[in-house]
Order: structure tokens, then C-alpha cells, then sequence
């Protein structure tokens, strides 16, 4: 029997939405990924400094420095020297090191590891401390009771945002690698090397997420269905693991998805209180040494993580909530 004919939108629609969704996603980050590149460029090249002379040297003669500028390509127009910059990331040509002579892909290939293995164990450790912590701060505090858990957690947390990652690192490297001899001061030798670093890097988003986990803990703790679970006395670890967690994962999780490609930029002074061997480090050196090559394509890895971090992040609340992409077309004719 064919079905009628005004049920043929309901199943139409959605599909069509949803692809218009994820081809607009597509579309900025393609976009984000253009203006990337052009600001990777214009960056480096706006930093005062000749990098030809930190390289040869202040004493260097002036005809080799000029040789040794035209062999580089760096006496030709900024528009050309872009050109030539896109022609070889056209090609996969991350260029050579000015300084080392050393691939640039193959310093990205050495580095990028450690930096993404310490950012994703960073954040995961941030999401296992802030839920339960955010959620038990609420349940607590719930109905205007806890007053004084309510004004320690809203402090404690308040201030622990407030203070950037690399002076946690550095306050940690002192009392407990210099000060107790617990853990390793510097580099990786092994999983102990991970602590302090890691640590540094999750406690002030920790902080945030706890802060949020605890606001959509309250808001579903006063929904119809938390109400009804109550009434029937349900045991407390089937009424909180089973329905209260699963609906304050969505904002929780969306925060950690963006918490991740903060903490692959936020690693960069992290990285080098600790001597971690990752990108941060030769991010620092090849930017203040004006190592053009090296310089740019760390901006670049650095900004296209984060983008397709939140790039991924905005696909998966689209799978989560099919409503809020459906809605966002239908704003934007409106």
C-alpha cells in the first residue's frame, strides 16, 4: 500500500538537511583551513629580525649573506615568496630548516607524538576528574543545600581557571621533582615523565568542566524524569550512573572535544618548562630564530589540529542532537 503523500517530507528532509549540515561544516573548515595558511605566512614574516644574520651571524659578510639570501628564495616579493609557499604545500613540501638543514616534515614526524600523546592523556585525565567531581558538587548542593560546599567548590575552582598552565608547571617541577625528588624534572624516560606535565595542563580545564558539569547536573536534577526516578526510590548508583550521567554528557563532552585543541596549543610553554620532546620547543626556537620554514609549518599543524578537533567536535553534536543542524539552515533562510 503507498503511503500518502504528505508523510514523504519526514523522510526526505532530514537526509537532505543534513547533508547541506555537514557540506556548510565542510565548507568553513576549508575556508578557516585558507586563512590558516595565509596567516602562517604573514606571521613569521612580520617579526622584526633578519634571519639570515642570526644564522650566519652579526660578523657575516655582507656578499655572502646576500648569496646565501638569493639561494633561499628570501630577496624575492612577499607575494612571490608566497607563491613559491603554496606551491610547495601543494606539493606536501613542508620546506628545510634554515638552521639545521634538517626536513621540516621529519621534525614534525619526531615531535608531533609526544605533543598530541600529552595533550589526548591530558584532557581524558581532566573529563575522569571534573564529571564525578561536577556532578557530586551538584547533588550536594542541590535545592539550596551545601551552602559552604557550594562557596568552596565555586572558589577553589574559580581561582584554579585563573592560573595559566605553565606556572602550574612550574610550581610543580618545584616542590615535586626539585624539591621532593618524586618524579623527573625533565624530558621522557618512561610513563612517570608524563605526571607533572600532565598535570599541569589539566588543572585549570578540569576546574572549567567540573564548573560545568555541576550547572547541567542542576538543571537535569529538576527535570520531570529525575523527579519520577526519585519517587520510586531508585538505588542511588542506578539513579545517577544510569540517568543522570548520560544527559549531562552531551555540554560536558562538546567542552572536552574543544578542551582538546586547546590543550595542543596551550602544551607549546608546558612543553618547554618540562624539556618535553615534542613540537614546543622548536615552535619557540623557530620562532624566535625566524627559522621561516620551520616556524610556519608549526603554526600551521598547531591551527589545523584545533580545527579539526572542533571541526569533529561540531559533526559529532550534529549526530548527537539532530535538531540543532536541522534548525541552523532553517535560521539562516529564515
Amino acid at each position: 500500500m503507498t503511503p500518502p503523500a504528505d508523510t514523504a517530507p519526514e523522510t526526505t528532509v532530514p537526509r537532505r538537511l543534513s547533508l547541506r549540515f555537514l557540506l556548510r561544516q565542510l565548507l568553513r573548515l576549508a575556508l578557516s583551513l585558507a586563512a590558516l595558511v595565509t596567516a602562517s605566512f604573514a606571521m613569521i614574516h612580520l617579526i622584526p629580525g633578519d634571519p639570515l644574520r642570526q644564522m650566519l651571524g652579526p660578523t657575516a659578510p655582507k656578499a655572502l649573506v646576500d648569496q646565501r639570501r638569493a639561494e633561499l628564495g628570501l630577496d624575492d616579493s612577499l607575494p612571490a615568496q608566497f607563491g613559491h609557499y603554496l606551491a610547495q604545500l601543494a606539493h606536501g613540501d613542508l620546506g628545510t630548516s634554515f638552521f639545521s638543514s634538517q626536513p621540516v616534515s621529519d621534525i614534525i614526524a619526531q615531535g608531533l607524538p609526544n605533543t598530541l600523546s600529552l595533550a589526548v592523556l591530558a584532557t581524558l585525565t581532566a573529563l575522569a576528574v571534573a564529571i564525578p567531581l561536577g556532578m557530586w558538587a551538584a547533588v550536594r548542593t542541590h535545592g539550596g543545600r551545601g551552602r559552604r560546599t557550594e562557596a568552596a567548590f565555586t572558589t577553589l575552582t574559580g581561582a584554579a581557571v585563573a592560573i595559566p598552565e605553565y606556572l602550574y608547571g612550574l610550581a610543580l617541577l618545584l616542590v615535586f621533582a626539585l624539591g621532593l625528588g618524586l618524579l623527573p624534572p625533565a624530558g621522557l624516560t618512561g610513563p612517570a615523565s608524563y605526571v607533572l606535565p600532565v598535570a599541569a595542563l589539566t588543572l585549570a580545564p578540569a576546574a572549567l568542566i567540573a564548573r560545568l558539569a555541576r550547572v547541567e547536573t542542576l538543571r537535569e536534577l529538576d527535570t520531570d524524569y529525575m523527579r519520577l526516578a526519585h519517587a520510586k526510590r531508585l538505588p542511588a548508583r542506578r539513579l545517577y550512573a544510569v540517568h543522570l550521567l548520560p544527559n549531562t554528557l552531551t555540554a560536558t563532552l562538546t567542552m572536552g572535544g574543544l578542551l582538546l585543541g586547546g590543550l595542543i596549543t596551550g602544551s607549546v610553554l608546558v612543553e618547554n618548562v618540562f624539556a618535553w620532546p615534542g613540537l614546543g620547543q622548536r615552535t619557540v626556537e623557530a620562532i624566535t630564530q625566524k627559522d621561516y620554514p620551520v616556524a610556519q609549518a608549526m603554526i600551521l599543524v598547531y591551527g589545523a589540529l584545533v580545527l579539526v578537533v572542533n571541526f569533529l567536535v561540531d559533526i559529532a553534536l550534529g549526530v548527537l542532537d539532530p535538531q540543532s543542524a536541522l534548525s541552523a539552515p532553517a535560521r539562516q533562510e529564515g
